[in-house]
């Protein structure tokens, strides 16, 4: 296996076992002490009844009493150290460490196991040792990077990195996570050199959003930009013009390093998806009693939403404000169902898998119309329906599963079919990027197998009965006009 493979690899093949504690009301001088001895740069911190609760770090005696000018002998650990501990399952890859690591901006992070038990650390430097051609390197280059133009160049890599683990055996389901993950990176590096250079203030009364596959961590290799801005009810004219020139800003410093702009113009440079808390509160309201096919498509994408930077109690409430309607609108919700119903039957007559008729794509399947849609979307209606909000449609499934809408079966067959189909879009969009050609939601029958094409038969019954599920859950048949 080669390096680039080892980080997906599980956690616990990296992480340390041999755990060294304290109590968190030791002195901070004894358990400073502690590591000078063991020759370590962190603590875990226990409870009286011996439960990690915290973590100190060298980082924290340096920030917290040294630059502050305090006494170690008069502090408890308790009072510096950084609750809780930020942990992954010993079962994560390490994408997931990575993950965690830049979004929390921490350097190690606890392992648990299947009891959510602290069995171990892992520290940045044990992923610090591979080499430069490794998703690693690409993600310190992001966060290193000066200007746009070195984002451009590294946006280019990473697409030429996907390509690479791909054809190295990574599976779908942790490239998929990378390309996320990537994405999240260069957007958050983006604000951050805008923030440098023109708007220190941005962020403090507003919230910058993804949406669709992008809040959802589910984007492949064909993406473009889905965004939105929510800003508090009380800025002020000037804060205002602020963030109207940074949103502009930012998309266009998007479209640079070439994350392409949406077609459907869902974008927060558009003044349609860049609103105050209130007016999207008004606006939402105003799709679900007017439900509309293209008011239903909008409350879809926002309810994909997910916060990069800002006011996350923004975020927070106008989920919760979603949420709400959506349990408490059954007429709007059974409309969402039959939104996904109607888009798409992906099988024929005597079970044949449909292709497209004409245009460019004649003869191609499109996996995104033939199922990826049916079930992202359909699920996301079947969670909202019941209270869940946010995350991505496996986990969605997982929940679904555990609340009892969902059987074990249909669950696992869901799961299978979202799993081979985002693979074979996947594939078939790397092959094209290596092949220098337009990267699609298409894929040619003929190059798939005998054994594929009955793989994707199946898969395409199992969307099929999830459309029968949504019509029977929502009585989709009883809707009128």
């Amino acid at each position: 296996m080669s390096e680039e493979a080892t980080f997906f690899l599980p956690v616990r093949d990296y992480c340390h076992h041999n755990l060294i504690t304290c109590s968190i009301n030791d002195s901070v001088i004894a358990a400073a002490q502690l590591m000078r001895e063991r020759k370590i740069s962190s603590l875990i911190a226990c409870d009286d009844q011996g439960q990690p609760v915290g973590i100190m770090t060298d980082r924290d005696l340096r920030g917290k009493v040294v630059a502050d000018g305090l006494d170690p002998r008069t502090l408890k650990v308790s009072a510096i150290m950084t609750s809780p501990v930020i942990s992954v399952k010993e079962d994560d890859t390490l994408f997931e460490v990575l993950y965690r690591m830049s979004r929390h901006r921490i350097h190690r992070i606890g392992v648990v196991d299947e009891d959510n038990t602290l069995v171990g650390f892992i520290n940045e430097s044990d992923i610090i040792r591979l080499q430069n051609r490794s998703p690693q390197h690409l993600l310190r280059s992001i966060d290193e990077a000066g200007n746009i133009e070195e984002l451009r160049r590294i946006n280019a890599e990473g697409e030429q990195l996907i390509v690479f683990l791909r054809r190295n055996g990574v599976g779908t389901t942790n490239l998929v996570q990378l390309i996320a993950l990537i994405n999240d990176q260069l957007t958050d590096r983006l604000i951050q050199l805008l923030k440098q250079q023109r708007f220190p203030d941005m962020g403090r009364n507003s919230t910058f959003m993804v949406l669709g596959s992008e809040g959802r961590r589910e984007q492949t290799l064909k993406t473009d930009q889905d965004n939105a801005i929510i800003y508090a009810d009380h800025v002020t004219a000037e804060e205002l013009r602020e963030i109207e020139d940074f949103s502009r800003e930012l998309i266009n410093a998007l479209i640079a390093i070439g994350v392409p702009e949406c077609p459907g113009g869902i974008m927060a440079s558009n003044d349609f998806w860049r609103r105050s808390l209130s007016d999207w509160k008004r606006t939402v309201n105003v799709w679900i009693e007017n439900p509309r096919s293209e008011n239903i498509v909008n409350f879809g994408m926002l309810s994909d939403m997910r916060g990069l930077c800002g006011d996350r109690q923004l975020e927070q409430e106008l989920r919760q404000f979603i949420l709400e309607k959506a349990q408490n609108n059954s007429i709007f919700m059974t409309r969402m169902a039959q939104n996904v119903v109607n888009f798409s039957q992906p099988l024929g007559w005597f079970g044949r898998v449909k292709v497209e008729r004409k245009g460019p794509h004649a003869g191609k399947i499109d996996l995104k119309k033939a199922g990826i849609f049916t079930i992202t979307e359909g699920i996301k209606t079947l969670a909202l329906s019941v209270g869940i909000f946010g995350g991505s449609t496996l986990e969605k499934l997982s929940q679904l599963k555990t609340r009892g809408v969902l059987d074990k079966k249909q669950t696992a067959d869901l799961e299978a079919t979202f799993s081979l189909l985002t693979g074979m879009r996947l594939r078939s969009q790397i092959d094209a990027a290596d092949a220098g050609e337009e990267i699609t939601n298409y894929v040619a029958p003929e190059t798939l197998d005998r054994v594929e094409m009955g793989r994707l038969k199946e898969a395409l019954e199992v969307v099929m009965a999830l459309i029968s599920t949504l019509r029977q859950h929502f009585r989709v048949d009883m809707l009128r006009g």
